[in-house]
């Protein structure tokens, strides 16, 4: 379906980029556009990507900042050097699932999907036991 979208976005700008049959044939295509552009259904599919664009654009970066102040902080733990490196090890692997969760999210709601196979809740779990090995750690 993208794909069809595309093709016809496509062909539709070439045409009147490159069409010689003047002001007035454009004039009519514009019409055209701007009929299908303000049509309620039109409209509240335009509302929809824009409301996901907003939110899909903060919700990978701000995953990917907390997993490195994670990991950042699991490597500054007090401790010997191995239970550092072992309480940076599972911050990382959780950070990873975090990142993973978060990027499969995004995808499904770029696709349209919406029906994720995925629990949400699984990283808070694991992120709740890697603190409590690196704090038992310390």
């Amino acid at each position: 379906m993208k794909g069809k979208i595309g093709i016809v976005v496509g062909l539709t700008a070439g045409y009147v980029l490159g069409a010689r049959a003047g002001r007035q044939r454009y004039e009519q295509i514009k019409d055209a556009y701007l009929r299908v552009y303000n049509t309620p259904a039109v409209q509240k599919q335009v509302d929809k990507v824009g409301e996901f664009g907003k939110s899909a654009a903060f919700a990978l970066p701000s995953v990917l900042w907390s997993s490195a102040v994670k990991i950042t902080r699991a490597a500054t733990t007090k401790g010997t050097p191995g239970d550092k490196l072992d309480a940076a090890l599972d911050a990382s692997k959780d950070a990873a699932d975090d990142v993973k969760d978060a990027a499969e999210t995004t995808a499904d709601a770029v696709s349209g999907s919406g029906t994720s196979k995925r629990s949400t809740g699984s990283g808070t779990t694991k992120r709740s036991t890697s603190t409590k090995k690196s704090s038992s750690a310390s």
